[in-house]
């Protein structure tokens, strides 16, 4: 088998895609399989090679598919088993590659599993969950928290004892120190990859083993009243316990009895803590989700100091990998700014490493305010009035300036942006200097170059608010010009290092223009020049 079907992932790009919003094909509002069949033409003309789906399984939907009943079955609201078979080949034909959100950390609370070990002291799957008895005054075990809010223990009358949910009660944390859940959700690994999947995303994989001791975590000296309670305490005990890297290890196994598949996992750490889930000898993850983009400082100084780090805490022949956005955070163009968005799009697609795209960002879509009644986001429900709702990044993709936006002949089950009129690819599509047309010259790019893909990452000095990087392997060097700044910039020659050309600006007009001497740039610009064979 070629290196180059191998690593597949190393050169592709990812593309998110939130089931419930992208494409409704029945006229209830949310988006399902069929709807998302209906877009593969679309993601194929936008150029991503891979399609990861959130979670599609049975479910009761307190956290909207993160609580799953059945981890071998397709959930009524997006279709049937024989519609996934359907979007798998469509996929497939389309050269696109399939990744499915593994949610392994825990279950719904009527998942099978759940309901038998819930129903007595003694039955063989209540250590399939994480059950401990009152502490000495009847309250929970220990001080450990839900990220949902309160505490992570639910007193179970019945049984007279507590257990663990990291999330929401309705999602009792599963017990992976239990030999039998490992090979049950292997099994369920197997049944996917069976099917053709092309691999997995893993849900908050840090979380999967806890202290053996149920230690109390310590709190959090630097917690401020504006973020979420469950901030109060580090996570000391209950996340990231070395333990955890034997399980995806044997994660990384699974995937391995099949050709060609990919294990990415979720993770929330420090840069320093991150890496350590490539695994020993690179056996664990292939891709451990890099997040630190979604929350740094956008200025130029910040983000290239987020890149040095990354690349020198990286092991040796790791891959890299950059996110922008995702379901659980505000959107990027609101983070940074539509005037910066096209800036972030060119560093995403331009950085050493495997780029993932969540869908909407390509056209733009802002993050949607969300009126109290229309509130579906457990976390924001619980957790009130502090910013920590994720509706407002999850609203349905903008298609047209139709009803609906084209997502569904119903009204969605959360609102649409109000600029959906103008901002929608059928408008952006055929604007010639549009976010949507950049990205796709990005990534029409990135193909045409191969320094964008296996170059090396060489940063260059730079000032004030302009971010300088060359990309290099032995067919040539681009370099990457990024203003992060709402005024004019200059770059002298001697910094790029060689006279060259523009090859795409993010303002698109600049196509071909020669640079001798300086490099100009405007507000909010970012250019990529070359390429060029080394003398």
């Amino acid at each position: 088998m070629d290196q180059d079907n191998r690593d597949w992932w190393r050169r592709g790009i990812f593309y998110q895609v939130y089931p419930r919003s992208f494409q409704d094909s029945d006229g209830d509002g949310v988006g399902d399989l069929k709807g998302i069949i209906k877009r593969l033409p679309y993601l194929t003309r936008l150029g991503v090679d891979a399609v990861w789906l959130s979670p599609i399984f049975p479910s009761p939907m307190a956290d909207f598919g993160y609580d799953i009943s059945d981890y071998t079955g397709i959930d009524p609201s997006f279709g049937t088993m024989e519609d996934f078979d359907a979007l798998i080949a469509a996929a497939h034909d389309s050269g696109l590659k399939l990744i499915l959100d593994l949610v392994p950390n825990h279950t719904s609370d009527q998942h099978p599993w759940f309901i038998e070990a819930k129903s007595s002291r003694d039955n063989p799957k209540r250590d399939w969950y994480i059950w401990r008895d009152p502490a000495p005054d009847g309250g929970p075990p220990n001080n450990w928290l839900s990220e949902f809010g309160g505490s992570a223990w639910a007193y179970d009358e019945a049984s007279g004892q507590y257990y663990y949910h990291a999330f929401l009660a309705q999602q009792p944390d599963l017990n992976w120190r239990n030999r039998e859940v490992r090979d049950a959700i292997y099994d369920v690994m197997r049944f996917w990859l069976r099917k053709g999947v092309d691999g997995f995303r893993v849900d908050v994989i840090w979380h999967l083993i806890k202290d053996a001791e149920f230690r109390d975590n310590p709190t959090n000296p630097h917690y401020r009243a504006d973020r979420p309670p469950h901030e109060k305490l580090l996570t000391q005990y209950s996340t990231d316990q070395l333990e955890v890297h034997t399980v995806i290890t044997e994660m990384r196994g699974v995937t391995e009895e099949f050709d060609n598949r990919v294990l990415i996992g979720e993770i929330y750490l420090p840069l320093h803590r991150l890496v350590a889930y490539y695994g020993n000898d690179l056996r664990g993850a292939q891709m451990p989700f890099n997040f630190a983009l979604l929350s740094t400082l956008w200025s130029a100084r910040a983000v290239e100091m987020i890149i040095a780090d990354y690349e020198k805490a990286l092991p040796p022949g790791a891959w890299p990998n950059w996110v922008l956005g995702n379901h659980d955070r505000p959107r990027v163009a609101s983070r940074v700014g539509p005037a910066q968005a096209p800036v972030a799009a060119m560093l995403l697609l331009t950085l050493r490493g495997t780029p993932t795209l969540y869908y909407g960002d390509e056209i733009g879509m802002r993050q949607v305010a969300i009126a109290p009644d229309q509130v579906r986001d457990p976390f924001e429900k619980n957790v009130p009035d502090i910013g920590v709702g994720r509706d407002g990044c999850r609203t349905p993709m903008q298609w047209s300036a139709e009803r609906h936006a084209g997502f569904s002949t119903a009204p969605p089950w959360l609102p649409l942006a109000q600029d959906f009129a103008s901002d929608n690819v059928a408008s952006l599509e055929a604007e010639r200097a549009s976010i949507l047309n950049l990205y796709k010259a990005l990534i029409a790019l990135r193909r045409r170059l191969p320094q964008l893909v296996h170059g090396s990452y060489e940063p260059v000095a730079a000032h004030g608010d302009v971010l300088l990087y060359r990309r290099r392997n032995t067919e040539g060097v681009a370099v990457i010009a990024l203003n992060f700044g709402a005024v004019a910039a200059s770059v002298s020659s001697s910094a790029i290092g060689f006279s060259n050309e523009v090859l795409l600006s993010t303002l698109m007009d600049r196509q071909g223009e020669k640079v001798e001497g300086v490099l100009d740039l405007r507000a909010n610009e970012g250019v990529i020049l070359g390429p060029h064979q080394d003398d």
